[in-house]
């Protein structure tokens, strides 16, 4: 999710703010140290306006 993130010029303060999510488990969902349900995975795709299989992708 972070090199989708970054390619789109989101930064991570926008995703708090467009997802409602805690920045410091976004960083820790990014670098694979948290896991992440549907929910928050519809809540990042969402917030950067592309599929939920985009975020997905990458793992």
């Amino acid at each position: 999710m972070r090199a989708l993130r970054t390619a789109l010029k989101v930064s991570l303060r926008d995703m708090q703010q467009r997802t409602g999510l805690d920045p410091g488990y976004l960083s820790r969902l990014e670098r694979g140290l948290a896991g992440a349900g549907a929910e928050t995975i519809r809540r990042c795709a969402d917030a950067l306006d592309v599929p939920a299989g985009a975020i997905t992708h990458d793992r």
